[in-house]
């Protein structure tokens, strides 16, 4: 009878190894949307590039952690590209929204992209639906708006993206 009490407790869930964190796949398809956005596109015709958070699709005004670490792993695999990005965090003239990070709002781009001589800027969305999170991102000239280039892909919403998308202030 004593052993069977045991069998039936719940069990702390695994803390992961630095093996099992390496090879999580988050990153990689991250890594590899921005490397696909950049590839066989000169640096010099990109950089210097800022890289705007990541908003959701279906209210622009409004990110999560989600966007933000999005944003982050673009900007640190683009410049392993050998691109000029640009920090604008450094800076104390972009308008950082608490919870929400660096958004370029159309009419603000060309005053900021001038303030940090960027000739493009990185934007993007994301869209949960379901069992995914649809993410596109574009590379975007500062001075005419044009396209140069996009790029999309899906994220399954296992239980970290599911965490990263959540609101400031909502339950998970």
């Amino acid at each position: 009878m004593a052993l069977s009490g045991c069998s039936t407790s719940p069990q702390a869930p695994a803390v992961p190894t630095y093996e099992q964190a390496a090879a999580q796949p988050f990153i990689k398809a991250n890594r590899e949307a921005a490397q696909q956005l950049v590839a066989g596109l000169p640096p010099l015709e990109i950089g210097p590039l800022l890289v705007a958070t990541v908003v959701d699709v279906n209210d622009l005004r409004v990110s999560s952690p989600l966007g933000r670490t999005l944003s982050e792993q673009y900007a640190s695999a683009i410049a392993a590209a050998g691109v000029d990005v640009r920090e604008m965090k450094l800076r104390g003239d972009v308008f950082v929204r608490e919870q929400t990070g660096e958004l370029l709002l159309s009419r603000e781009i060309k005053d900021i992209a001038r303030t940090h001589h960027a000739r493009a800027v990185l934007v993007g969305t994301y869209s949960v639906a379901g069992n995914f999170v649809f993410v596109t991102i574009k590379l975007v000239r500062t001075d005419t708006g044009q396209i140069l280039r996009g790029y999309d892909y899906t994220l399954p919403m296992d239980l970290e993206v599911k965490r990263l998308v959540r609101k400031p202030g909502s339950d998970l």
